[in-house]
């Protein structure tokens, strides 16, 4: 079943410019700070594949120390914290490993000194959409992604102290869902993974971190997680396309009801700032800030890149052109050049390392706010219909999270460009009163229009062709939505058009996957510009 929460569709709310390799390298460090037996001192951050390529265009290296110094994805001191890490007197390098065919496509070993020489190694993966993995702890392998509440414990290899410590956990009434213990050698150091039920307090920690023979006990704490959380009634649970539709006809909902629905049980009995609601809400004031800000005041991209693009799409929608009044009433119409300038000017935002929404990435974050605020504007729909709109959108982004991928390190771009133009097709349909159907095949239409569509970041740089694609994206999105709504439905199923999303994905090279190392990124011209601007090895 699909168990990411909205929020980890449409979020997370971030600095730029990139969620897997800003927010998501940012969130690493988060978990590897949170295992340290003590205060770090130095940290050694080494990176592989897509992070070792483009690290310094996407800001990776500035997130990961970010987050070794507690900072969250959206604080805007991200850019600035290497001279923060100076000034708290916290040593750290950075090395390029290269390609490793072995690991995930965004993974960077975390190798942290602490005070009285202690240390230790974690490794994590960035998945996309800000959502991470830790591989490895100390080198033992794992697969830790937060969806339940994890305990990992520094112990020596001994007769009876696994005993001692599920007899704590018992006596502590917390059950053990699973467990997996590790040794370097017979006597020496061994590691326990404690996957539980119950809520991990300090208490629990200390206790455990008491026992004989232990070195010490931690929490793993993976930030974004949804974790076990309340459990979702089966009216409310889906696994696919098909399954979605099958729930919203049984409870006579729509899509974006339903999400909502689902979302509100996931969350137990919060109200208040802390609701679903509170939360759409704030991604929604995000997005409008996003995709406006940049068309009053624009700024100059980290690469270089953009700055004022958005602006001038806007200007030119309102403009003499020849015998036309304006490029908008010759060419895209007034609502699509708004959606287009709203999703262009978010990715300026992004690449001035600004705080936007995730809808699924950065990388693609300019897709849903544009085409949705754009036709809510031309349809002069209210902001509880556009809030319904983004769980619809939502709900499908889980979907793809879930069978596919939105990463463009492991699908290319059509797995972020693809995904948020479905995402914005189907939340378009049901703002404009389509059927559950209709929002699947607007969706399955989107991700049929960009089938293939390849990631190559110019210069390693979320700038160049992203920002264009995004624009490419609202119309492919409201086209889309159009074809659906009109009645021209797609003759493949949803299910079975993401099925062949991830498959194009895994075919496509390591080259076209976000390396920096194919596609435009890959011509005289680009690598001329690579040159002058140092964006990439």
């Amino acid at each position: 079943m699909v168990t990411m929460s909205a929020f980890e569709v449409l979020g997370p709310i971030m600095v730029g410019p990139s969620s897997s390799h800003t927010a998501g390298a940012l969130r690493i460090a988060l978990v590897a700070r949170s295992l340290a037996p003590a205060p770090i001192e130095h940290v050694d951050f080494v990176l592989y594949n897509s992070f070792s390529r483009t690290h310094v265009g996407h800001g990776t290296d500035r997130a990961l120390v970010a987050g070794m110094l507690g900072l969250g994805p959206a604080d805007i001191r991200v850019r600035r914290s290497f001279e923060l890490a100076r000034d708290a007197g916290l040593g750290f390098s950075i090395t390029e490993g290269g390609r490793d065919e072995g690991l995930h496509p965004n993974t960077v070993e975390i190798r942290m000194t602490c005070e009285g020489g202690a240390s230790i190694s974690v490794t994590g993966e960035s998945l996309g959409g800000g959502r991470v993995r830790v591989s490895s702890i100390e080198g033992v392998p794992v697969s830790i992604a937060g969806d339940m509440p994890t305990i990992f414990v520094e112990h020596r290899d001994l007769p009876g102290v696994l005993a001692a410590l599920t007899r704590k956990l018992s006596t502590a009434n917390v059950n053990i869902a699973t467990m997996s213990t590790f040794r370097q050698e017979r006597g020496g150091r061994a590691y326990t993974v404690f996957e539980v039920d119950e809520p991990v307090g300090a208490r629990l920690l200390e206790l455990l971190g008491d026992t004989e023979n232990v070195e010490f006990a931690s929490q793993v704490n993976v930030p974004g997680a949804v974790g076990a959380g309340a459990p979702v009634e089966p009216g409310l649970s889906f696994a696919s396309g098909s399954q979605l539709l099958a729930a919203c006809g049984a409870r006579r909902l729509s899509i974006g009801e339903l999400m909502r629905a689902r979302e509100t049980e996931l969350a137990g009995d919060s109200d208040g700032p802390a609701s679903p609601d509170a939360a759409m809400a704030r991604v929604l004031e995000v997005m409008r800030s996003e995709t406006t800000e940049a068309l009053t005041k624009p700024k100059t991209s980290l690469g270089g890149l953009l700055g004022g693009q958005a602006a001038r799409v806007a200007e030119g929608g309102s403009a003499p052109c020849g015998g036309a009044s304006n490029l908008a009433g010759a060419l895209m119409g007034t609502a699509l050049t708004r959606a287009t300038a709203f999703a262009m000017a978010t990715l300026e935002r992004s690449a001035t390392m600004g705080v936007i929404v995730a809808a699924p990435t950065a990388g693609s974050s300019g897709v849903v706010p544009g085409a949705l605020l754009a036709c809510a504007e031309a349809a002069g729909a209210e902001d509880a219909a556009i809030r319904r709109a983004l769980w619809n959108a939502a709900a499908v982004g889980a979907l793809v999270s879930t069978n596919a991928t939105v990463a463009g390190a492991e699908g290319g771009c059509q797995a972020e460009v693809g995904t948020a133009s479905a995402m914005a097709a189907s939340a378009l349909v049901e703002l404009l009163g389509g059927t559950p159907a209709q929002c699947l095949d607007a969706a399955s239409l989107a991700i049929a229009n960009t089938l293939g569509l390849v990631c190559d970041p110019v210069g390693g740089m979320v700038e160049f062709p992203c920002q264009v694609r995004n624009a490419m994206g609202v119309a492919c999105a409201m086209s889309s939505a159009q074809l659906a709504l009109s009645g021209v439905g797609c003759p493949i199923p949803f299910d079975e058009v993401v099925d062949a999303m991830a498959t194009v994905g895994a075919a496509l090279p390591p080259a076209l996957r976000e390396t920096a190392e194919g596609g435009l990124a890959a011509t005289p011209t680009a690598r001329g510009g690579c040159a002058g601007c140092g964006a990439c090895a």
